[in-house]
């Protein structure tokens, strides 16, 4: 499977702060808002990943992510020259995706729960036309929205609607399977000129192809598109490292626990941050790894 970061848009609701800075440079807490969607890839053991953004934002990418070597990853980036809506991700980045399936990630949304890996992971190796991630919210109305019935099958998709069916919001994490692209390539702009991924949902869910799973409670879904939003989900990142002592979509570590990496690269680039709390971390986290993976095992020898 591919990955594709949409990390377009002109943040206009965030000015002054994106007058001059790509959205999801933005910090949330202590790391690129782009690693968390970056992260989820990872995650999903998704390593060929295009990131799109506006022309005038491509180089501060690459500049942070590279080639994505480092981390065991290959990325590549695309153009958007103007916000056309989410869907034009799919077709900026047909060629990336060629003959396999895809997954598409907003570059502001951060997903955060126990087992997630497990049920992206899974849903990835059953997908059979396109699986979508539900949310349950207080105010539907400002997002798309997802209606299933009893026993759990998508029935219905709406954008924005003015009296919702659910409260399942349809979150920025679409996976699909490669019909998407010409799917994508036949849409027609949508009344505000865009376009639209509900429509791409839409016509999974006419073919009877649409699945929609549900996170539920004990998970965290956060849409980073004001400030407001944005202050909350740092503090979110925040409160559980401090907790816990884990970092969250530390790109490195995951990439470290997914066997992208070895210990001693994650070492290296925790040496390289210096004196920080980021680098520390890496340096702490290499150095368990190495010390774990050094322990002998019970069956073996350990000493004349």
């Amino acid at each position: 499977m591919k990955g594709i970061i949409l990390a377009g848009g002109s943040g206009t609701r965030m000015r002054p702060l994106t007058d001059t800075l790509s959205k999801q440079l933005l910090p949330v807490y202590d790391k690129p808002m782009i690693y968390y969607p970056l992260s989820v890839l990872m995650l999903g053991e998704i390593r060929d990943i295009l990131l799109i953004s506006a022309a005038r934002q491509l180089d501060m990418f690459r500049s942070l992510l590279g080639d994505g070597s480092r981390i065991g990853l290959r990325i590549d980036y695309a153009e958007q020259d103007e916000p056309r809506g989410i869907a034009e991700a799919l077709t900026i980045g047909a060629e990336h995706i060629g003959g396999d399936q895809v997954a598409l990630i907003l570059g502001d949304n951060v997903f955060h729960g126990p087992g997630f890996s497990t049920v992206l992971r899974g849903a990835i190796s059953e997908l059979d036309g396109c699986v979508l991630f539900g949310y349950p919210v207080k105010d539907p109305r400002r997002y798309g929205v997802g209606e299933i019935d009893a026993s759990g099958r998508l029935r219905s998709l709406e954008e924005k609607p003015d009296r919702p069916r659910s409260n399942l919001a349809i979150t920025g994490l679409y996976l699909y399977d490669n019909d998407v692209v010409d799917i994508a390539r036949d849409l027609k702009p949508s009344a505000r000129g865009e376009l639209e991924i509900t429509d791409v949902n839409q016509v999974y869910l006419e073919r009877d192809r649409a699945r929609l799973i549900e996170l539920g409670r004990g998970f965290a879904w956060l849409d980073m598109g004001t400030h407001n939003s944005l202050l909350q989900a740092g503090q979110y990142v925040q409160l559980l490292e401090h907790r816990q002592g884990d970092r969250i979509a530390c790109i490195e570590e995951v990439a470290l626990r997914m066997g992208y990496i070895s210990a001693d690269a994650c070492y290296a680039m925790g040496r390289e941050l210096g004196a920080t709390g980021y680098g520390e971390y890496l340096v702490d986290v290499a150095t368990r790894e190495t010390s774990r993976t050094a322990r002998p095992s019970r069956a073996e020898p350990t000493g004349p």
